[in-house]
């Protein structure tokens, strides 16, 4: 870079890259969020789909975002509104114009702004005059004109050409923000190894953009954001998806086992299937099931064979997979259903986050079915959930429900890699020969768990199934002891409260207002807290990852405070539980059901009304 070129320092930006979705935007944030992770700085992404897999081309339907939020020390969400948007054709103007800072460095592709894509945008005319961008730094870019220029003795066909589009905004990405190219350099002669001529000209388009960028007076002065101070350690970038694999993977090393997988490939959770399916040299087993029945009932035979079984689904997914849930709590089999949860009912928003799915997986199944339902709060979070789902369903022998969501699936940010011998151990109640006589429903008295009997283990052959059974293992039609097993059952769940940690909250531990979130809206959360801590006012927030059983002490942490104000992407369902399980607090509602994340100023905003009645 030149010595010339002016350059302010920043604690944090957003930046956010729009197009139609052949326009390699998800690829494209991903390379720079990789490389933004590689420099040391923290971040956390937000990659938004289409809803349709073919929208129609140019329309505000099809347009595919990848929004990053990086800094200097701890980012806590993807960020509410845009420092740098990088559009790629009118449509992506017109989905992102509201999520954009006045000030905003604006890129657009000019070549693309034609008449037609105006038009199918919703424009009349002037699509940054329309939506008064005019207070923002706009500059229009011949992306595909140069492009062209740049590959023109390439020999690559003119669609090979233009797809490398995207590798010149980055380029210019990469030069606003004082980056190197190495990094993603590297990436291409990786990646296309056995096609040399494809890493070249993507390596050639990414210098063209950079090159372009600093021939720009009006995108001057560069940006300097540096790296986080991260407490020492290996980290690498991960999604909620792959570190969801990576959880149980872990988990099942942890406890000897092996692991298998049966799942239904379903949007937005096929990742992890996906994730599990590469993973051979691991001694992964997966079976792509030809349905979520079949997914699940395949996890159930493996969990009985003594197997860490898991099954992966979207929320219509775990619907299909209820009565099969419901013959794990029968057959007391440990086994862990990961529901990756989306816009619905049915179909709705696919590709969309949502938190729509918890009375699901608190009460989808037929007669008293109670499981163990966990929620990842952050997409590294996923690891630890899924490892501690893991070890309680493994350790009291019970189906465990993990909620993580589109949002936390698709998003990433650094991730310190654990080591093995620090994660907490995994000790699975297997029955030993020496029970003589074998009872498969005798129980532990402290725990109420039965033993973990393997079939083919001499002196420990027994029945199970879907019916009722005494604790010998002899089918019972008895009200008494049906009645007894029932019971049996939601006391085991209840005691694994015993292993539960306490509740956490963020800020002062008393005080006018306590925000309660659960799961993926954490991030949001905490955010709109410290922007009102920060203005004085007296405001904490708990985030809930338990919440079947809740933690113990939920009743004493909402006695010390003036308010309760619940946040989730429903209207309202984790509120509901809370008054079920903690009657006698009044709970504020603060609900959103858009397929899209809070923003912080909306949690913001809403807290402060709830202060002013306070």
């Amino acid at each position: 870079m030149a010595k010339s070129v002016k350059v302010v320092s920043k604690e944090k930006a957003v930046i956010l890259f729009s197009g139609d979705s052949g326009d390699g935007m998800q690829l494209t944030g991903t390379l720079f969020s990789d490389s933004a992770a590689h420099y040391g700085n923290d971040l956390i992404t937000f990659p938004d789909y289409p809803a349709e897999i073919r929208a129609p081309q140019g329309t505000v339907g099809g347009v595919s975002g990848f929004q990053i939020h990086l800094g200097n020390s701890v980012i806590d969400s993807p960020g509410d509104s845009a420092d740098v948007l990088v559009a790629m054709n009118p449509a992506a103007i017109r989905a992102n114009a509201s999520r954009v800072k006045a000030g905003a460095i604006v890129i657009y592709d000019r070549d693309n702004f034609t008449s037609r894509n105006i038009e199918k945008a919703g424009y009349t005319a002037d699509p940054v005059a329309e939506e008064k961008l005019e207070n923002c730094k706009v500059i229009a870019v011949p992306v595909s004109s140069m492009v062209k220029e740049a590959l023109q003795d390439s020999g690559l066909d003119s669609r090979l050409v233009l797809r490398t589009k995207n590798m010149f905004v980055l380029g210019m990405v990469y030069w606003l923000f004082d980056r190197k190219l190495n990094f993603t350099e590297e990436f291409f002669d990786t990646k296309f190894a056995d096609r040399p001529e494809i890493a070249k000209a993507n390596k050639t388009v990414l210098r063209a953009g950079y090159d372009y960028a600093g021939s720009l007076e009006e995108l001057a002065p560069v940006i300097s954001i540096a790296p986080a101070g991260l407490p020492p350690g290996r980290y690498r970038n991960i999604n909620g998806n792959t570190a969801t694999a990576w959880g149980f993977m872990a988990a099942a090393e942890k406890a000897g086992l092996d692991l298998f997988v049966g799942s239904y490939p379903i949007t937005p959770a096929t990742g992890i299937l996906e994730e599990f399916a590469a993973r051979r040299d691991l001694g992964v087993r997966t079976f792509q099931a030809e349905d979520e029945i079949a997914g699940m009932c395949a996890a159930l035979g493996a969990a009985f064979a003594g197997s860490l079984a898991v099954t992966s689904t979207s929320g219509p997914g775990l619907a299909l997979k209820s009565e099969a849930i419901g013959l794990a709590v029968m057959a007391e089999l440990p086994v862990v259903i990961v529901n990756v949860q989306r816009g619905g009912p049915s179909t709705g928003l696919p590709t969309k986050t949502e938190q729509a799915d918890l009375m699901q997986a608190l009460y989808g199944r037929n007669g008293e079915s109670p499981v163990v339902v966990l929620a990842a709060g952050s997409p590294s979070d996923c690891f630890r959930f899924a490892y501690e789902a893991a070890r309680i369903a493994l350790e009291h022998m019970t189906p465990v429900i993990l909620l993580t969501d589109g949002y936390l699936a698709n998003g990433s940010e650094p991730w310190k890699i654990p080591e093995m011998k620090d994660l907490p151990p995994i000790q699975p109640p297997f029955a030993s020969q020496d029970e003589q006589p074998f009872m498969p429903y005798r129980r532990n008295s402290s725990t109420l768990v039965r033993s973990w009997a393997v079939p083919g283990t001499a002196g420990l052959e027994h029945r199970i199934g879907g019916l009722e059974k005494t604790p010998e293992g002899i089918v019972s039609y008895s009200p008494e002891n049906h009645e007894s097993m029932v019971r049996l059952r939601a006391g085991k769940i209840a005691r694994v409260l015993e292993k539960v940690p306490d509740l956490q909250v963020y800020g002062e531990d008393s005080g006018d207002l306590l925000l309660a979130g659960w799961g993926g809206s954490g991030g949001y959360i905490v955010s709109a807290v410290k922007e009102l801590q920060s203005e004085g006012f007296s405001v904490s927030f708990a985030n809930f990852n338990y919440i079947n059983p809740l933690p113990g002490n939920v009743r004493e942490v909402f006695s010390r405070f003036r308010k309760i104000a619940v946040a989730e992407l429903n209207t309202g369902q984790f509120a509901a539980w809370l008054r079920s399980q903690c009657g006698g607090f009044g709970y504020e509602q603060i609900n959103k059901v858009q397929g899209l994340p809070f923003t912080t100023k909306e949690i913001r905003e809403k807290c402060l009304k709830i202060l002013e009645d306070i």
